[in-house]
């Protein structure tokens, strides 16, 4: 006799009913497995603009703390002016220009912001070669060539230091000797590899061209067009790049652009070891990424683009404020409305273009940090509407200009350049323009 398996019979209103919650589980299970991508999206994005508005928010309270404190700080350190003819007759003095003028293009102009940043440039390139979670973004872009970038640009700074510091003493005023550390010695470096041939090169190139075209443009057409000076170091940078990557072709010794790189780099095993987190992919762009990219802005100009050595250059400028707050910014006492100004451009920016960020992986959102957002508060005094608009017009215009400058130079051009000729352009347009709007007087 056959054994047949008989499936129970559903009763009516009973079955169906037992059926039914089995399915909705199931459903519900399904849908918290796989959340709506567009609520996802957007609940990120909001997540992302109060991740910078909070920024923001601290950034205007430290500064509004430092203001009301300026007054009653003790005056540790000297005024950046009072040892101008000293630096070049003491080597201490010396060392100490050297030390502010790594921060000169942050506009800070303080040693002790400058010893933070290249600290904290190193930590970040060890974490980095160790693949510790903590490491932030890959100092000077994962090539492994931070050593030899930092290298080069205090090289091209020191020998123009030597070859055009008499210049500050000839005008009794600062002039722009900094303008290697942060244009031909590093890109030099980032284009041609590791060696001490690139490494030299570019800091010979560096101060003997692009400081004597800075030189030139500050105190020929800036000073007397009541133009500001970074005008001037920022077209130094872009002359002196060009005509360096021109004769860079044809020297002898120096290698293919793009060979040479450091070794000094983590293994295949430790980098598949990298947490998702310091990964640039669009997913992880969320608000965490927000506050790190705003602080890496602090640290493009020197190509670090990492947010420990900002967080060492912020820490030692604000220390040097508390110690005397004539020391930074070359005693005009602006630190906390230009610090304000750039943390807002950059956290428009970065909130502004974070689909570039994520779709190519890098965006020059830094432009306006370094050039327009500063220049508008040293110009027009440490204003609301000072600080607010030369931000905001900073962010919207610098860095697509420099995107399309720079996607049009030939490959064995750092796109620096790019960004160097639209801070240019930007700061001749846009700093000029606003003194025909009602409250814009300059040094207000």
């Amino acid at each position: 006799m056959d054994t047949a398996v008989i499936s129970p019979t559903p009763v009516p209103g009973t079955a169906m009913a037992t059926d039914f919650p089995a399915d909705k589980a199931l459903m519900t299970r399904t849908t918290e497995n796989h959340p709506n991508p567009l609520t996802s999206k957007a609940s990120t994005a909001v997540m992302r603009w109060l991740a910078g508005l909070a920024v923001v928010a601290v950034t205007t309270a430290l500064a509004i703390v430092l203001t009301a404190l300026s007054n009653a700080m003790p005056k540790l350190l000297p005024n950046d002016e009072s040892q101008l003819y000293e630096e070049y007759f003491s080597i201490p003095q010396f060392l100490r220009r050297l030390g502010s003028e790594t921060t000169e293009a942050q506009f800070f102009n303080t040693e002790l912001g400058g010893l933070g940043m290249l600290l904290g440039g190193w930590v970040a390139h060890i974490a980095w070669k160790r693949a510790r979670r903590w490491a932030g973004f890959p100092i000077s872009y994962g090539t492994g060539l931070w050593p030899w970038v930092a290298g080069s640009a205090l090289l091209g700074l020191l020998l123009s230091d030597l070859a055009w510091g008499w210049t500050s003493i000839a005008t009794g005023t600062s002039q722009p000797t900094f303008v290697p550390f942060v244009s031909v010695p590093p890109a030099v470096v980032l284009v041609y590899g590791a060696g001490w041939s690139v490494a030299v090169t570019g800091a010979v190139l560096g101060a003997a061209l692009t400081t004597p075209i800075a030189l030139l443009a500050v105190n020929f057409v800036c000073h007397p067009l009541g133009l500001p000076a970074v005008t001037g170091s920022v077209t130094g940078m872009c002359g002196g790049a060009l005509i360096a990557f021109l004769l860079a072709r044809r020297l002898p010794w120096m290698p293919s652009p793009g060979g040479a790189f450091s070794s000094d780099r983590p293994d295949a095993a430790v980098q598949q070891s990298v947490p998702a987190s310091t990964s640039t992919a669009s997913s992880r762009h969320g608000p965490g990424w927000v506050i790190r990219r705003v602080l890496a802005d602090f640290t493009e100009a020197p190509f670090y683009g990492n947010e420990i050595a900002a967080i060492g250059l912020i820490a030692g400028t604000v220390l040097a404020y508390l110690l005397n707050p004539l020391t930074p910014l070359q005693g005009s006492g602006l630190l906390p409305g230009v610090l304000t100004a750039q943390v807002l451009t950059a956290t428009i920016g970065v909130l502004l273009y974070q689909r570039r960020w994520a779709d190519a992986g890098s965006y020059p959102t830094f432009v306006p940090v370094v050039s327009v957002a500063p220049a508008t508060v040293l110009a027009y005094g440490s204003t609301v509407q000072a600080i607010v608009v030369g931000a905001a017009l900073g962010a919207l215009a610098g860095p697509p200009l420099a995107a399309q400058i720079s996607k049009r130079l030939p490959p064995d051009f750092h796109p620096f350049i790019g960004n160097v000729l639209s801070m240019t352009i930007c700061t001749l347009t846009i700093i000029p323009l606003l003194s025909i709007l009602p409250g814009f007087t300059v040094g207000t």
